[in-house]
């Protein structure tokens, strides 16, 4: 009896062809929920453009934070 999870592999080396065949069966294994996003939105086209648009909002978030502390650290005194 084989455990749960692992991939059932048959090895058959006298077929037809005369050729050795491995064939793996993987309906088995599961990939996390997790994985699979990131295997969405980080490779592959979709990733660059996630990461061209978080590296554009990051940008911006800084400047606007930089902005508005250098307006108050920077503000005229008024008397």
């Amino acid at each position: 009896m084989q455990p749960q999870g692992t991939p059932d592999v048959q090895y058959s080396r006298w077929n037809d062809s005369n050729q050795d065949e491995v064939s793996v069966n993987t309906t088995h294994l599961e990939v996390p929920t997790w994985r699979r996003v990131y295997n969405m939105l980080c490779t592959g086209k979709i990733g660059i453009a996630m990461k061209v648009i978080g590296g554009l909002a990051l940008f911006w978030i800084i400047f606007i934070i930089g902005y508005v502390t250098g307006y108050y650290v920077h503000k005229c005194k008024q008397q």
